[in-house]
């Protein structure tokens, strides 16, 4: 299920985007001339280049990531999702800045509250999404929410950090540790028996091969497990395609 991230400095750079997931990546640059093709007339003189000659093609977007503690700021903007008493101080979690692709392919800024411990390796998941071309269709702190995790879902809202109970229980979730982070959760829901949240994913819970969908195996399942990360969809009841921890739980 779900959980936005946090903030320490570190800059990440580059990529090299390719393709999967859904999505279309920026055609990869070229190293083209961009002098003008010019042709001569049998009499000597120059003639016009050709006016069907194709643009040059597009730069590729590069992948910058941030990780940074918490300032004041962002510590009051996280009211909603933490809270004295929850298992992890402030202190201990980063906030991620991260572009990456959105469904229709453009290049967005997300966000997310994560344990310091993972944060470099989350900026390195999240890099490989981008370089393989997968769409998010949102990446915002669940704060933006009122860290209400159906609000987060049913806005189909990628998120890390939140300190709550686990989903349908009562002690704490992995989210509340900012070792969870949710992905794409209309396309990813969680399935118990008829209950499937949020209630959008019902289309999905066939799992197409549509964009933002994850499946067994794929570029998705395969940048979190390099990263010592383990999949929701992989459990039995509940799956929670939506779903992946440090813990596996």
């Amino acid at each position: 299920m779900t959980a936005t991230g946090l903030v320490l400095a570190a800059t990440s750079a580059c990529s090299t985007p390719g393709a999967v997931g859904g999505a279309t990546p920026a055609p990869t640059s070229a190293s083209t001339s961009t002098t003008p093709q010019v042709t001569r007339t049998p009499d000597g003189a120059t003639a016009d280049p050709s006016p069907g000659t194709p643009p040059a093609p597009e730069p590729v977007p590069t992948y910058q990531a941030t990780v940074s503690a918490l300032t004041p700021e962002l510590a009051a903007r996280m009211h909603a999702s933490w809270r004295p008493g929850c298992p992890v101080p402030l202190e201990d979690l980063r906030h991620v800045a991260l572009p990456h692709r959105d469904m229709t392919g453009g290049v967005v800024q997300g966000e997310l509250v994560v344990h310091v411990d993972v944060a470099d390796g989350v900026v390195e998941v999240f890099r490989t999404l981008f370089d393989a071309g997968y769409p998010i269709a949102s990446m915002r702190l669940v704060d933006d929410f009122g860290a209400d995790d159906d609000a987060s879902m049913a806005a189909d809202n990628t998120s890390a950090f939140n300190c709550r109970a686990v989903t349908g229980g009562t002690g704490w979730s992995e989210h509340s540790f900012g070792r969870a982070i949710d992905v794409n959760p209309v396309e990813n829901p969680y399935v118990h028996g008829s209950t499937v949240l949020p209630s959008a994913g019902a289309a999905f819970v066939d799992r197409p091969d549509a964009p933002g969908v994850i499946h067994d195996g794929d570029v998705v399942v395969a940048a979190f497990a390099a990263h010592g990360w383990q999949w929701g969809g992989h459990w039995t009841r509940p799956i929670d395609y939506q779903h992946f921890s440090t813990t596996g739980r």
